[in-house]
């Protein structure tokens, strides 16, 4: 009884597999009569084949008018575009990095010129080192001199 029923399951299971893969044909034939077969139409009835399931014929046709049809890539043509989409996102990266330090270093030189002109606006005595290595301390023609020099790079570098 269990050899009947195993036989009567691969059977089954043998026809449904044949029965969805195979593919069905619809077109009229000279006299106008509709044929539905497994094989496919004579030659001058194929523009009007209609397939019912499976793949449709001519699926695989030109595509709609001005575009070239589209072929797979190969491995080289894949892994050729990957490293360029890899260069770029790594140029990317590398010019993020650049302008990051690029406005690191404009905040410190802010910075520093900010804490130069509170210095001489203060009215403390500064000194500077002069040619021999001597300090200086600086008069006020020059303290008013540098002020202006340190206004003026605030101005320009903290916008």
């Amino acid at each position: 009884m269990k050899n009947l029923k195993f036989f009567a399951l691969i059977i089954a299971s043998t026809a449904t597999v044949l029965s969805a893969t195979a593919q069905t044909y619809q077109w009229k034939d000279s006299s106008g009569r509709t044929v539905i077969s497994d094989t496919p139409p004579p030659g001058s009835a194929k523009e009007s084949t209609r397939t019912i399931g499976g793949k449709v014929p001519g699926a695989n046709a030109a595509p709609a008018a001005g575009k070239a049809p589209e072929t797979p890539k190969t491995f080289a043509e894949k892994d050729m575009d990957f490293k360029k989409r890899q260069q770029e996102t790594s140029e990317k990266a590398e010019k993020a990095e650049k302008e990051k330090a690029a406005a690191a270093e404009k905040r410190d030189n802010c910075d520093r010129a900010q804490k130069q002109l509170v210095l001489l606006e203060s009215g403390q005595r500064v000194a500077t080192t002069g040619d021999k290595g001597e300090l200086q301390v600086m008069e006020d023609a020059e303290r008013e001199k540098e002020m202006e020099r340190a206004r003026r790079f605030v101005s320009e570098s903290c916008k």
